[in-house]
């Protein structure tokens, strides 16, 4: 595979269960050494398309390739280049961090110091301690480390920073920077918005199993979506009006009461195209029922 080649490459991805429809037609690529967020509510399709691109489930229909690899072929030297964080584990806990981690290290042909990994989640105190006795958010750290333990190419991040405070998701935020300018892809999935503008380059929206929209952070829902708002009340009337010159608009009005200049956020924004999708299938439903 050439160094120009799309490390994942999906196109018009389907999975079905019967009448339910998973995944309708998704399609997507991710560069070498991107940063790809796959974003949208529960249930959406998010977890499907990632289990899928890992080999752990079955497509229906489409074309997939990780790494040049249909992942449905993907043998264990395909495996040892990917990096996985599942939303949850399975792991029973009943050995240290350490040595979990010296485990896992031994199955990689160029693994990362377990020391160098145990400090970059945070968890050098901790290193000594049954899995089993952590809390929550101290094995949702272990569980990023098992990801990265093997230096991969290609790193899932599957709601990574679930259960981490504040500080620790910053600190996980820095080593995600780190591997970035290693060169390592990752495709991630977060209910974070914030974490989502901080890490990702690009981003896709899914619901409802479809992708309805994809491009950089800054540039979901097209320009039309971050037209500022200028909100002010006259006369105990709430005005409200979008201007791309908002300055203009603010020195016309003078010195109005609850004057506000509201710059949408990436939330602002994806709630939008989620919310605009959901009442776009609701008519369409209502039509065909008619």
């Amino acid at each position: 595979m050439t160094t120009s080649a799309p490390v994942v490459s999906v196109r018009d991805l389907r999975k079905t269960y019967g009448s339910f429809t998973a995944l309708d037609g998704v399609s997507f690529d991710i560069a070498r050494g991107e940063t790809f967020a796959l974003l949208g509510p529960n249930g959406a399709g998010k977890s499907t398309t990632i289990e899928i691109l890992e080999g752990y489930r079955d497509r229906s229909s489409g074309e997939a390739s990780v790494l040049g690899i249909d992942p449905s072929k993907g043998g264990l030297d395909w495996k040892a280049q990917l990096g996985i964080v599942l939303q949850s584990t399975g792991e029973s806990g009943n050995v240290t961090v350490r040595e979990q981690l010296t485990h896992f290290a031994g199955y990689y042909p160029h693994a990362r110091d377990v020391d160098d990994v145990i400090a970059a989640v945070g968890l050098e105190d901790k290193q000594k301690t049954l899995i089993r006795k952590l809390s929550g958010g101290q094995r949702r750290r272990v569980d990023v480390a098992l990801g990265i333990i093997g230096r991969p190419e290609l790193l899932f991040l599957d709601e990574p920073t679930t259960g981490f405070d504040p500080e620790a998701r910053r600190q996980f935020w820095d080593l995600i920077t780190t591997l970035k300018t290693e060169g390592t892809t990752i495709l991630l999935t977060t209910h974070y918005l914030d974490e989502a503008a901080h890490l990702g380059d690009r981003a896709g929206v899914i619901a409802g199993g479809r992708l309805i929209d994809i491009g950089a952070i800054d540039e979901l829902g097209g320009a039309d979506a971050r037209t500022p708002v200028v909100r002010w009340r006259e006369n105990g009337v709430l005005h409200e009006e979008r201007t791309t010159t908002p300055g203009a608009l603010v020195a016309r009005l003078g010195e109005p009461d609850d004057l506000q200049v509201i710059r949408p956020s990436l939330e602002d924004i994806y709630l939008k195209l989620v919310g605009d999708h959901a009442s776009e299938t609701s008519l369409t439903h209502e039509g065909a029922a008619l």
